[in-house]
């Protein structure tokens, strides 16, 4: 898993990662490394510094790696400030921002980066098809949970189970298609989808959300489509399109609970019609992906996790 994000950081950064124990590397998340700073890494949702600190050549090693010492070829990339490496792990970048006409032109004189390390967990999803799939198709469905809670890990795993079906829970394959706006789900490297998605899967990477699901409907016939964190209005009409277009919907958003939702007006059509039939609301409970409860279309809670205070 860290042999991908080795290849891209300092010797010296590598060497203290390396000093790790097992355990601590398997619950490590990100790497922070910020120029004349000490060097962060997250492990379990908390910080820890070892005692390295970050300097400019460091950042200028990392900088040359991610962009194969040709800072040009990644314009696009800079200008939404982050960049997918093999293995589909997203380093996120900030520094001197050039604009022009109002936009972000590019990104120059990085001085942080953030590497999010990408997590397959296979089968983490399982759990949940006896709730999500019914009558021989899956139900649309909202992944909700604050930040660092595995949203985007249980979607990729979802997405896998539904292009590949499950003899043994008699759920047949279907078509899907993943709008990956941000490059986390699928984690492609020129277009290739770095994670194991299953056979019938198709991905827009780099995509807006709204204007990917449409050309997914027009151009994939997709019986699913898998999109990450939506919130903007035009996502929601996006979604309300798709529903009528009889294509089911598998998204994840930020909010701690169900009831939290019913407050944004971006989301009231979707809850208002009804379009979305189970929405799982994900806890840090028992680390990242831990389910707190499902509640159906009506509000109505359908499972709770043992041990979760109502």
């Amino acid at each position: 898993m860290l042999a991908s994000i080795t290849t891209v950081l300092p010797p010296d950064i590598t060497g203290v990662i390396d000093t790790l124990s097992p355990p601590l590397l398997e619950r490590m998340e990100e790497i922070r490394v910020r120029v004349n700073r000490p060097l962060e890494l997250m492990i379990d949702g908390s910080p820890y510094f070892p005692s390295y600190i970050v300097t400019a050549t460091d950042a200028i090693h990392i900088l040359n790696k991610i962009s194969k010492h040709s800072i040009y070829a990644l314009e696009e990339e800079l200008k939404r400030g982050y960049i997918t490496i093999t293995g589909g792990h997203r380093v996120g970048l900030a520094g001197k921002v050039i604009t022009e006409r109002g936009k972000v032109k590019a990104i120059r004189d990085v001085s942080s980066f953030n590497i999010r390390i990408a997590k397959q967990k296979i089968g983490v999803a399982a759990p949940l098809m006896p709730y999500l799939y019914e009558k021989g198709r899956w139900l649309s469905t909202m992944v909700i949970g604050p930040p660092q809670t595995g949203k985007t890990t249980l979607l990729r795993d979802l997405a896998r189970i539904m292009s590949s079906g499950s003899e043994d829970k008699r759920v047949a394959s279907c078509k899907v298609g993943i709008v990956d706006e941000r490059s986390e789900i699928a984690g492609c490297v020129h277009g290739i989808p770095q994670h194991d998605l299953g056979q019938r899967v198709d991905v827009l990477d780099g995509c807006p959300k709204a204007e990917g699901m449409m050309m997914m409907i027009r151009s994939m016939s997709p019986d699913v489509i898998v999109v990450d964190e939506i919130g903007r209005m035009e996502d929601s009409e996006a979604v309300m399109e798709a529903v009528n277009a009889g294509v089911g919907l598998l998204m994840s958003v930020h909010a701690f609970s169900f009831d939290e939702l019913k407050s944004r007006p971006s989301l009231r059509e979707i809850l208002s019609y009804r379009a979305v039939k189970r929405f799982v609301e994900l806890t840090r409970s028992n680390g990242p992906g831990s389910i707190k409860r499902i509640v159906n279309e009506m509000g109505e809670e359908i499972y709770r996790e043992e041990g979760v205070r109502r």
